[in-house]
């Protein structure tokens, strides 16, 4: 059997002394999941769609269901997809109304000339096309594992993401987001900006999580990707743009998955929820440091 692997990543903003079982009892569950998908031969651009639209429904995480209002009182969503071979990217920004933004994302990729649409024009292109509309927002939207109603009156964060490899080499990256709590209305991360929070080549598939603003500024995913093509260990790679994003004033946590199969957690927040499965790699799974 060729080498494949999966991680999949709930955020970086977990708070010390909350109890986070239930989602990691939902990360294991859906790490192996996927691990069943990549041994059965799935390619690794539909496994990381599969696993963050999982990650999106299940309301445990600041993403999809469990997303909070912006300071307008409505709901924002950012998603992006990428396939590490081609380069295809696709991805929304500040979409209203969708069940599942990934699958809007990847939408985006395969059925137009664009990378990414926003707003209404992404909401309309929805429509269109047919994706799960959210027929009831009022209910909809609940509050995830670990967050207060006090908390959404904070600039707080989560993210949910994806990279994976399958047996025949190919990378791919996924990543969700509801945004920062009470943020702005028209307010973007780095979620759903392709090189941001999320890039896929022949060498890396990478997502990120925290402060989007700050992962930016520090040249985000892709700057990984040129250190590590560089010959930087993958590892170092991330740990200089996590420093960067630090200097700078945020905080992140980063997964990637590299051509070889090699799988790196890293963050510099209080915690990242977090799991991972590959070929040579067992099911870990955790928030907080082993």
């Amino acid at each position: 059997m060729s080498r494949y692997s999966i991680a999949l990543q709930g955020g970086a903003g977990p708070v010390p002394g909350r109890d986070y079982t239930a989602t990691e009892a939902h990360l294991s569950a859906l790490a192996r999941a996927c691990e069943q998908r990549l041994v059965a031969g799935y390619r690794s651009l539909d496994v990381v769609e599969f696993a963050v639209a999982e990650l999106e429904s299940c309301g445990l995480y600041v993403a999809g269901k469990g997303s909070a209002p912006n300071s307008a009182g409505y709901v924002e969503l950012d998603a992006s997809i990428m396939h590490g071979p081609t380069r295809a990217a696709g991805a929304v920004a500040a979409i209203c109304k969708v069940v599942s933004p990934v699958r809007v994302a990847r939408g985006v990729m395969q059925k137009t000339p664009h990378v990414m649409l926003a707003g209404e024009g992404a909401l309309n292109f929805a429509r269109q096309h047919g994706f799960e509309l959210i027929k009831d927002a009022a209910n909809y939207f609940v509050l995830p594992v670990g967050v207060t109603a006090e908390d959404i009156t904070e600039q707080k964060h989560g993210t949910v993401g994806a990279v994976a490899l399958d047996q025949s080499g190919e990378l791919a990256a996924a990543t969700s987001t509801g945004g920062t709590f009470m943020k702005l209305e028209g307010r973007v991360g780095d979620t759903p900006m392709i090189g941001a929070g999320t890039w896929a080549d022949d060498d890396v598939a990478i997502s990120c999580t925290g402060t989007g603003e700050h992962i930016i500024r520090s040249g985000g995913a892709i700057a990984i990707a040129q250190l590590f093509r560089a010959g930087a260990l993958l590892q170092d790679a991330i740990d200089q743009v996590l420093a960067e994003i630090k200097r700078l004033g945020g905080d992140a946590g980063i997964i990637a998955v590299s051509k070889t199969g090699e799988i790196v957690m890293r963050y510099n927040s209080h915690g990242l929820k977090r799991a991972a499965v590959g070929r040579q790699h067992p099911l870990e799974v955790a928030t907080f440091a082993n």
